[in-house]
């Protein structure tokens, strides 16, 4: 797509405007958006590194991000701290995840809607495969029962294994 202003340079500012409800669209190059001016300010600069610093500062500070706060929290292998990730947006090793991980879950809730990763499955291979997992999470569910002796609970869990069993034999 090429730029609305000028129409020689391909657009790189894609720009939407709602006022009362009306949606206007502007796709303008980068040259462009600079000549404009105040209606395109600040949106050159703008990059997936700073919405994320952007995120990253909105948390409301809990009393363990408090404590953190006073002393840099600090990956232990590559010493990457919070305030360096909160401004490059990239972790430094793979261990960063388990040390920066609490202040990371309200992100990734706010960015994803949950902290687990659920993965996405095909529709057709789906079914058999959802019906394993759950096959699985029964069996150490059930184990979990037996272990603890609550005996009614894991003769429940069996045959919902046994019929769950009967159901992927079939498929």
């Amino acid at each position: 797509m090429n730029c609305e202003e000028c129409g020689k340079r391909p657009a790189t500012l894609h720009l939407t405007k709602i006022v009362n409800g009306e949606k206007t669209e502007y796709h303008i190059c980068e040259h462009c958006a600079q000549e404009k001016g105040d209606v395109f300010a600040g949106f050159h600069n703008f990059s997936i590194n700073n919405l994320l610093s952007g995120l990253l500062h909105f948390d409301p500070m809990t009393k363990k991000s408090q404590e953190t706060a006073q002393k840099p929290l600090r990956c232990e292998t590559c010493g990457l701290t919070y305030a360096q990730f909160s401004k490059s947006g990239r972790f430094g090793c793979s261990d960063c995840y388990t040390f920066l991980g609490d202040r990371l879950d309200p992100l990734f809730r706010r960015i994803h809607g949950n902290t687990q990763h659920m993965g996405k499955v095909p529709e057709r291979t789906g079914g058999q495969l959802k019906l394993r997992k759950e096959l699985e999470q029964l069996k150490s569910a059930l184990q979990r029962y037996v272990a603890s002796e609550e005996f009614e609970k894991a003769a429940e869990i069996r045959d919902r294994i046994r019929a769950l069993e009967q159901k992927i034999a079939q498929s």
